[in-house]
């Protein structure tokens, strides 16, 4: 019986992105994720020095650094953010906001609609790193 030919798209698809945060401790950053309702996928060395988390589809990589790579003030008044994760539905955004609200989350911004179309809210990780979560604003 002849071999089937793998039929390849007509050019590479990037299937995925992560991103990667520098925090100041592998431990403490999985706490504050495993909060958030993420699983702690690996921790790599030792002492730990990389990890990485994933809810549903969304990965984050966490690597150690022994000083902030970003002046904090800076990156604050400048809203640097470190990771964006979108959310499907205006309902799925109203629902992870509310509950990150019940787990004590602090907001670097509260949900609300933005003029370009979008509902969103910023989260601020122990290390200051801000992570916009997007979804529908309807």
């Amino acid at each position: 019986m002849p071999k089937r030919m793998q039929t390849l798209p007509s050019k590479p698809v990037i299937s995925s992105t992560e991103a990667q945060l520098f925090v100041a401790d592998i431990e403490v950053s999985c706490n504050f994720f495993a909060k958030l309702g993420f699983e702690i996928v690996f921790v790599y060395g030792k002492p730990p020095f990389y990890a990485q988390v994933k809810r549903d589809r969304g990965l984050i990589d966490l690597r150690h650094v022994d000083h902030p790579l970003i002046e904090p003030a800076l990156r604050d008044r400048e809203i640097y953010l470190s990771a964006t994760l979108t959310i499907d539905t205006h309902a799925e955004i109203e629902a992870l906001f509310a509950e990150f609200e019940a787990a004590g989350v602090t907001f670097a911004e509260r949900l609300r609609l933005q003029p370009w179309g979008a509902a969103s809210f910023i989260v601020k990780d122990p290390d200051g790193n801000l992570l916009l979560f997007a979804g529908p604003a309807a």
